[in-house]
């Protein structure tokens, strides 16, 4: 069978994380969402999405296709009916379709006309950014046990301070030394080639990826998920680091999601409470203005390629769009648009050409190359994200 993962309605609401990448490329728990769905299917997927996008992430179709919604995160029962599904059948939750079966002559797709399979069972779906943090430790659990099952974990070191080790998952070629481990409070699982360096603290529920970095004596409060390549320092609490990124240095980073490519300069701070305790508002693009989050605790959203300097204070709730770059004294706005140069005492546009410049020198100390696919969607957001700008 042929799966495609389709961008929904939510797409605009996960923004500026869905600027850069489909829906069910953001990370939540320990896997992006579109990992998630091959793992369990055993099937490589394609991707319906925006127009600019569609060369990095191509759809295929062919004859018989399974269209599933990038915004829903895959559990055992769900997958079962999918598996199950028969042409011009769908399977709906309320209002929402999960996925359904369609062929490659259909022009257009009627559900009218399919014969509707209610899915009435839990399940995550991220709807808004702040999900991304809100629903980690739900999808970290679930990860875990989809990843860590009928598997046998590397021993932990004798010199690792440890509670609940049965909750602890350790890959190949991981390292660390030292360190303390809580997984009394949710599961920890250390990837492939991972390090943890002496004298951190951490707390689970906890992803560490492939290849990612716990420097010196860092504390880490679940649930947090530092992708693959990602360096953390400092305090971190209830955040998501997609991949490639860095905050490596002392510093405070709470309830937080930061795309890749980011990074948060030395001793840099974000709130995530406001003095008042009353419930955080966040930047929509999808409305223009300032959504409710229901969440007395909300950090800092920052999207691809954007970057901070030292001594940086984020207030709570601030949305950073993407490739900005943030210095200087006191609170920059907590909405940054994208291709933003500056801080709180102004911004002018950081123009392509020397953003462009920047990215290929950070990808290249990664051994990734800055291509012209990747130049050509940045070009695309740069003239997306005008409107916010004040050139």
């Amino acid at each position: 069978m042929n799966y495609i993962l389709f961008d929904g309605p939510v797409r605009n609401a996960l923004l500026p994380f869905t600027f850069t990448r489909p829906v069910c490329d953001i990370r939540i728990g320990i896997l992006t969402i579109r990992e998630k769905w091959e793992k369990y299917l055993g099937s490589t997927t394609t991707t319906l999405t925006e127009e600019y996008l569609s060369e990095k992430f191509p759809m295929v179709e062919m004859e018989a296709n399974v269209m599933l919604n990038g915004a829903y995160l895959p559990n055992a029962v769900l997958v079962e009916m999918v598996r199950n599904l028969e042409p011009n059948q769908a399977i709906m939750r309320g209002e929402d379709v999960i996925a359904f079966y369609t062929n490659d002559s259909q022009e257009e797709v009627d559900f009218d006309t399919y014969e509707i399979l209610e899915y009435e069972d839990e399940c995550l779906k991220i709807e808004h950014t702040w999900d991304i943090f809100a629903k980690n430790d739900a999808a970290i659990r679930e990860d875990y046990e989809l990843l860590t099952a009928d598997r046998h974990s590397q021993p932990i070191p004798k010199s690792v301070n440890v509670i609940a080790p049965e909750h602890i998952f350790i890959e190949e070629g991981a390292q660390l030394e030292f360190v303390t481990l809580n997984a009394s409070t949710g599961p920890i699982y250390i990837g492939k080639n991972a390090e943890i360096m002496e004298g951190s603290v951490i707390r689970g529920p906890f992803a560490l990826c492939e290849e990612a970095q716990v420097k010196l004596a860092t504390k880490i409060y679940g649930a947090t998920t530092v992708g693959p390549h990602c360096r953390v320092g400092g305090e971190v609490n209830n955040s998501v680091l997609f991949a490639y990124s860095n905050k490596g240095h002392d510093g405070f980073l709470g309830n937080s999601v930061l795309g890749e490519w980011c990074n948060i300069g030395a001793d840099s701070n974000n709130s995530n409470l406001k003095n008042n305790y009353e419930e955080v508002r966040l930047w929509s693009y999808e409305t223009e203005g300032f959504a409710r989050t229901g969440l007395q605790f909300c950090g800092l959203m920052m999207g691809d390629h954007s970057k901070c300097g030292i001594n940086t204070m984020f207030n709570t709730g601030t949305v950073v769009g993407v490739s900005s770059n943030i210095f200087g004294s006191g609170f920059p706005r907590n909405f940054v648009p994208s291709f933003s140069w500056g801080g709180a005492s102004g911004m002018t546009t950081y123009l392509t050409n020397k953003a462009f410049q920047t990215a290929k020198i950070v990808m290249a100390r990664r051994h990734v190359e800055f291509d012209e696919v990747e130049a050509r969607i940045l070009e695309h957001v740069f003239e997306e994200t005008k409107k916010y700008r004040k050139e």
